[in-house]
């Protein structure tokens, strides 16, 4: 007989901490690659680390410079701390651009694994003339 012990337990439980970090992953490309041809950009961009970022801040009619404050997570304690404004105003800005309200927005920020998929598969619209330039959210 063999014995199962602690190493088996390991690689059981990495396996499926592996499989539905994969899952999430595919899940969230796919309705990026979607949001971003409903948006009139290409969708293989979402695959493209960086450039996703660019295209993500032209989709929310934002300036290329705002590209920059994403990497401000670098620096310690106010990097989180801008980071998290920055996902706040952001999620209810892209909402907004795709005729959500405000309270989607929150979802996308809370819930994105459940509001990204609905947003990229659902009839929502892009608009970027529903933000005015220069307006923060």
């Amino acid at each position: 007989m063999s014995d199962l012990g602690i190493g088996s337990l390991f690689i059981g439980l990495f396996s499926a901490y592996f499989g539905v970090t994969i899952l999430i992953v595919l899940v969230f490309t796919i309705a990026g690659w979607r949001l971003f041809s409903k948006a009139g950009k290409p969708g293989w961009a979402i695959v493209v680390p960086f450039y996703n970022l660019y295209i993500y801040t032209q989709i929310i009619k934002r300036p290329g410079w705002w590209i920059l404050l994403y990497f401000s997570i670098a620096i310690p304690a106010v990097g989180a701390l801008g980071m998290v404004f920055l996902s706040i105003i952001d999620q209810l800005r892209l909402a907004k651009v795709f005729g959500r309200s405000a309270g989607f927005g929150v979802g996308l920020l809370l819930l994105g694994w459940v509001f990204f998929p609905i947003l990229a598969f659902s009839e929502s619209h892009y608009d970027p003339n529903r933000v005015v330039e220069g307006e923060l959210i």
